[in-house]
């Protein structure tokens, strides 16, 4: 009884067009557009020109320094600032004429760069300029230095080298987005059904019938609940699938951040069996809030700020490194999809994390399920 009640739900649920476009159509959308836009923007910008508007009178030694990167195009103008408010130009630059030889002479000298610093391209240049004009200080001040018969050990007594533990720090924003979007979209995917095969029964008034057949409520909500388990679980096996097809045939940068070798497939089933375990928590969620809704909208009331709860926990991983991971990241649901999947993402498995994870979320959805199960037990939350 229990197997033909779950097909059936699992039947009508697929005759559902949301259904079917949240469960195929939106993870290939959604993974489609976030692998794309991280491949475009690590890709490097040796094909990008940096146009710079100057004002007429500058100083052609210094034109001449900025001129010498290739990306970078210079245009004099009458009024920088009005270009680079107009768009035709990414940066502003204004110089005296004398700029050299006032510095040359000791006297006061200034420049001002004008720019967008929430513009990436527009940043990209600002550091350009602001660079160069850093050297030339250098430079400059090496120069005085040495006139004056000083040692330039003096201004530079040592030297600090920085050298990054991450491989790639791509994987580090890959570590915040790809959990964000499963939970998502494992959320979105089954919501509908969630919501239809409890509180959408009550408003249509085939609960009672239904409660009336030869079926305990037990096998009834478990069912149900394993129908809403199937589809999130779909869903999440989905959206990782496409991406992982999409950065193996269609990207190199994001192929190369996230090469695990030998680890591959152990990775890959490490992942689907956190995304399966999340997918069974989820649906306890869900299939709670349904039950307490009397209707199909006040469901969705109900679990709309829970799902929105999936966001903090990236906030709160974004600024951990993956080696500052304790174990009560792994302990915390949905926390623990975040810390579980970052650890996956720069090649790290730790079993005993993995074990922390997987527990947790199956003892909380059983507790969950239990709540769910005593109200469905009870007429006055499954009858409107």
């Amino acid at each position: 009884m229990l197997r033909r009640i779950y097909f059936k739900e699992m039947k009508d649920s697929f005759r559902d067009r949301r259904t079917l476009f949240l469960i195929v159509l939106l993870p290939i959308l959604m993974m489609s557009g976030l692998t794309f836009f991280y491949e475009n923007m690590l890709s490097d910008d040796k094909g990008d020109t940096y146009t710079l508007a100057v004002n007429q009178d500058a100083d052609e030694e210094i034109l001449a320094r900025i001129s010498s990167y290739e990306n970078v195009k210079v245009e004099k103008s009458s009024d920088p600032a009005e270009m680079v408010s107009d768009g035709e130009a990414l940066a502003g630059l204004i110089v005296t004429g004398d700029f050299m030889r006032a510095v040359e002479q000791g006297e006061k000298a200034e420049v001002t760069v004008i720019g967008d610093s929430f513009s990436q391209k527009s940043s990209s240049l600002i550091a350009i300029i602001t660079n160069e004009f850093t050297t030339l200080e250098k430079e400059i001040t090496a120069r005085r230095l040495e006139q004056q018969g000083t040692d330039l050990s003096i201004i530079q007594p040592f030297t600090v080298n920085q050298e990054e533990m991450s491989e790639d720090l791509s994987v580090n924003m890959l570590a915040l987005l790809v959990p964000l979007i499963l939970a998502i979209a494992i959320g979105i995917g089954a919501s509908p059904s969630a919501v239809e095969l409890f509180a959408g029964e009550k408003e249509k008034k085939t609960m009672e019938a239904l409660l009336m057949t030869p079926v305990n409520r037990s096998t009834l909500v478990l069912a149900k609940w394993l129908a809403i388990s199937t589809l999130s679980t779909l869903m999440g096996f989905i959206t990782l699938l496409v991406m992982m097809i999409e950065i193996t045939f269609f990207t190199e940068k994001l192929k190369e951040a996230i090469s695990f070798g030998d680890n591959l497939y152990l990775i890959a089933g490490i992942s689907l069996l956190v995304i399966l375990v999340y997918a069974v928590f989820n649906a306890s969620i869900m299939m709670i809030t349904s039950i307490m809704g009397k209707t199909v909208k006040e469901a969705q009331s109900y679990y709309t700020p829970i799902s929105m709860l999936a966001m903090f926990p990236g906030m709160i991983i974004s600024s951990l490194g993956v080696n500052e991971l304790e174990v009560h990241h792994f302990a915390i649901p949905i926390l623990n999809l975040f810390s579980q999947m970052k650890e996956l993402l720069f090649g790290i498995v730790d079993y005993q994390h993995l074990a922390i994870t997987v527990s947790s979320n199956l003892i909380v959805m059983l507790v969950v399920f239990i709540i769910g199960r005593i109200l469905f037990m009870k007429d006055k939350w499954v009858l409107n």
